[in-house]
């Protein structure tokens, strides 16, 4: 069992004192930033000029160029998308990083793959929060917090974990716990679990039995209603209670279909092919893809972004979800 931390474990003395540059005000940027602000930190802002510097000014932060903001900070953290990161990293980052300062990140991907090799004379750590900025951010201010994982790639000045558990709980992390990990396993994991679960298996479960119902002559409405639309009602079910609470909760017509039926789905195939996705993962292919789409301007990525925008699942969704004004007023 992974070792839990909680706020006994990572006192904030260790981050007061001392300048926090976050690299990025997109959805985690503007949430880590608030919740370290209110837990009393000082925070500064090194982005672009355009949308992020002027949002970050109305907040109230102090803004500046990636240069600058480096140069200032004790603690720099990477918050921007992957793929752009090791151009920013190699640009305006690494020529103005200190001996002694601290270097973070919020997924492993550009360690773990070795598109950013810090210095030897830094510390290297990661703070992962569980949730997406917003819900970070609602959580932090209801009181509660996102589970965080840590790990610490580098640790130069002997303080790479205390400061990783420092930041985590400045985020709320340890009001709900804080795990610890590797860069490695943290990348690997999450990576598998978007593609296989929660971006990539799961929609594309939806829209296989979507078309299955539409296929077979049912109405495209009461398709979206069973194949999509329930979905969160069992999601949060299995949020609140697990699998097995879920289960509990609905009929038992369906927990014995589910039963019998799921193993049908999930079968040795299916299993076959998780283990090769995991396996493009381990050995560094889906990163090289993936950095290559980028390189070659994602002609993949647009195609099929648009594919999915367009197909009828789509186009009923928003019929159906603009009757229920409910949905976008709560």
């Amino acid at each position: 069992m992974a070792t839990v931390y909680t706020d006994a474990d990572a006192p904030l003395e260790v981050l007061q004192g001392k300048t926090i540059a976050l690299i990025g005000y997109g959805s985690q940027g503007h949430a880590q930033a608030l919740n370290l602000r209110d837990s009393g930190l000082t925070v500064i802002i090194g982005v672009r000029q355009g949308a992020s510097w002027e949002r970050a000014q109305t907040d109230g932060f102090p803004v500046m160029s990636i240069p600058e903001a480096t140069e200032q900070a004790d603690v720099v953290m990477m918050l921007i998308s992957d793929e752009h990161q090791p151009r920013v990293y190699a640009e305006w980052v690494a020529p103005h990083l200190r001996t002694g300062v601290a270097l973070g990140f919020a997924h492993g991907f550009n360690i773990h793959f070795g598109q950013i090799t810090p210095p030897s004379d830094i510390d290297v750590f990661m703070v992962s929060p569980k949730a997406v900025g917003p819900q970070l951010r609602r959580l932090y201010m209801a009181g509660h917090g996102a589970p965080c994982l840590i790990a610490v790639h580098q640790d130069y000045t002997g303080n790479a974990k205390a400061i990783a558990l420092a930041y985590a709980r400045a985020l709320g992390g340890t009001r709900a716990g804080v795990y610890e990990t590797t860069f490695r396993e943290e990348c690997e994991s999450d990576l598998f679990g978007e593609q296989a679960v929660l971006c990539g298996g799961v929609p594309a479960l939806i829209k296989a039995a979507f078309e299955t119902l539409v296929e077979a002559g049912y109405q495209p409405e009461i398709a979206y209603f069973e194949c999509l639309h329930e979905l969160k009602l069992i999601v949060d079910l299995i949020y609140e209670s697990g699998i097995s609470g879920m289960q509990f909760a609905i009929s038992d017509t369906a927990q014995y279909g589910a039963m019998t039926r799921g193993p049908r789905l999930i079968n040795e195939a299916v299993r076959a092919e998780l283990k090769r996705i995991l396996s493009e993962i381990q050995t560094g292919q889906f990163a090289r893809e993936w950095l290559l789409e980028n390189q070659v301007g994602r002609p993949v990525f647009s195609a099929l972004a648009r594919a999915d925008v367009e197909h009828p699942i789509e186009r009923i969704g928003q019929t159906l979800r603009a009757r229920m004004i409910w949905q976008t007023t709560t």
